[in-house]
């Protein structure tokens, strides 16, 4: 008898850690989230964050400019997409020239990472990954609710 509680307070107890664990890692992002489940309203938008999100959190602050470079290519086609959609429907009518604006800035910045990301110095190819980045996140700031 005393064995059956102590097997039986074991297993309560492991599950009472289980749920603790599974409960802390969703709340710090330990459950991997798909693609498109950034919460952008707009695909291009998902599809481009897709890509920046780990150059932004894993390759740059390592200072690793050769996977960045590796997905220039990618980021530059996704932004492209996202340049030729131009203003999303949905964005308020009091964003839509601010958002105008940033569009123009964010496609001169994808061009200027574009050509860093061919042939210039790892601190161009930074600063120019940084303007993309930084105005991708005016635009998306400006884009509609899921």
């Amino acid at each position: 008898m005393k064995r059956t509680i102590q097997f039986t307070l074991c297993i309560f107890a492991a599950v009472i850690l289980l749920s603790c664990a599974a409960t802390l890692s969703f709340a710090h992002g330990g459950i991997k989230r798909g693609a498109a489940d950034h919460g952008f309203s707009v695909k291009e938008y998902e599809d481009f964050h897709h890509v920046l999100h780990p150059l932004q959190h894993e390759a740059l602050p390592k200072n690793d400019f050769k996977q960045i470079r590796l997905k220039a290519s990618e980021l530059v086609t996704l932004g492209e997409a996202i340049t030729k959609l131009g203003i999303p429907s949905g964005v308020e009518e009091k964003s839509r020239e601010e958002f105008k604006v940033n569009l123009g800035s964010f496609g001169d910045a994808l061009a200027k990472f574009k050509a860093d990301a061919g042939g210039g110095t790892d601190e161009q190819l930074k600063e120019s990954y940084l303007a993309v980045h930084d105005f991708f996140e005016m635009l998306a700031a400006l884009l509609p609710e899921k």
